[in-house]
């Protein structure tokens, strides 16, 4: 069994597409425990009932942004170890910086590629193999 298969993602997205996609391109990946969450109030739902260990969540989401889920994440001890993406159309410094300072592993631009994807993951896990 690869790392991928065992690690269990959620994805948290706003945009059924970008949901989509990054399912696809995870499984194309071999990850094959994935979740999905609309936004960040769901997503940290989900993280409370059963904590995955990676979150790629966007930044710009209603009820709750990619930064408040992060912080959540984070202060939450079930959930505080998982590790943390955040996903941005932005190349804004500031959200970068904000996103480090509050323990975000990696930040991945949209639109991606699978292998940016995989670049970005694996500077959290390691090889993927």
């Amino acid at each position: 069994m690869s790392i991928a298969e065992k690690i269990k993602v959620l994805i948290v997205d706003d945009q059924v597409t970008s949901r989509l996609l990054l399912s696809d391109a995870l499984t194309q990946l071999g990850f094959k425990q994935i979740t999905a969450a609309g936004d960040g109030e769901q997503g940290m739902k989900i993280m409370a009932q059963q904590p995955h260990h990676l979150v790629i969540s966007d930044f710009n989401m209603p009820k709750m942004d990619g930064l408040g889920l992060l912080q959540a994440v984070r202060t939450n001890p079930a959930t505080k170890k998982a590790a943390f993406i955040i996903l941005t159309a932005q190349g804004d410094r500031a959200l970068v910086q904000k996103a480090a300072q509050l323990g975000a592993n990696n930040v991945l631009a949209k639109p991606f590629t699978i292998e940016k994807m995989k670049a970005a993951i694996e500077a959290v896990f390691g090889a993927l193999k």
